[in-house]
């Protein structure tokens, strides 16, 4: 990947304090929306990794993939597919997979769901998110791909932060990493 993403990456992202009563800063990856040759590099930086493994579908869940999901798409030429929250407010009406992580960081557990029309036993996926720090979205995903017979190539984010037994046990490629980010 190349460095001048990365540092772009590190530049144009920030910690900001949510104010009194909070217990941890909240990132900012507003930025990297906000630039236009970050936008244009993510897709391709993003799949770069799996190519060669010829992903038939991008799967990303909502909301920040919804973003990042289209990009890897076009840049590999296939698909996408929207995973959902039920928070959200934007269920899918029609069958749905659903499956819900295990605790993330926070210790929340998140329910996704995903149109069962739109995966199938001849899909190899491309999982696309933002951020990785538990892959607890990322097992879900994992599940709701094996349920409706999909064969999960790996998942590429954009902040690899999670430990390095979490990155090779769900196949986890980062363009930049948390320790690369500004404290």
């Amino acid at each position: 990947m190349p460095s001048e993403l990365t540092e772009r990456l590190a530049a144009l992202f920030r910690w900001i304090d949510p104010g009194p009563g909070t217990s941890h800063m909240v990132s900012d990856i507003s930025g990297w929306w906000r630039d236009p040759g970050v936008l244009a590099d993510l897709g391709p930086a993003l799949v770069a990794p799996y190519r060669a493994a010829r992903p038939t579908v991008v799967l990303a869940p909502a909301v920040t993939g919804l973003l990042l999901g289209p990009l890897a798409a076009t840049a590999l030429g296939v698909g996408f597919v929207a995973a959902h929250k039920p928070g959200d407010g934007r269920l899918p009406a029609g069958p749905l997979t659903w499956a819900q992580s295990p605790p993330d960081y926070r210790g929340r557990r998140v329910e996704l769901a995903v149109r069962d029309r739109h995966l199938g036993p001849d899909d190899r996926v491309l999982v696309v998110d933002d951020w990785v720090r538990t892959g607890a979205q990322i097992r879900a995903l994992h599940d709701i791909c094996a349920a409706l017979g999909a064969e999960v190539l790996g998942a590429a984010v954009v902040a690899l932060d999670c430990p390095p037994e979490v990155a090779a046990a769900l196949r986890i490629t980062g363009l930049i990493t948390g320790a690369d980010l500004p404290g």
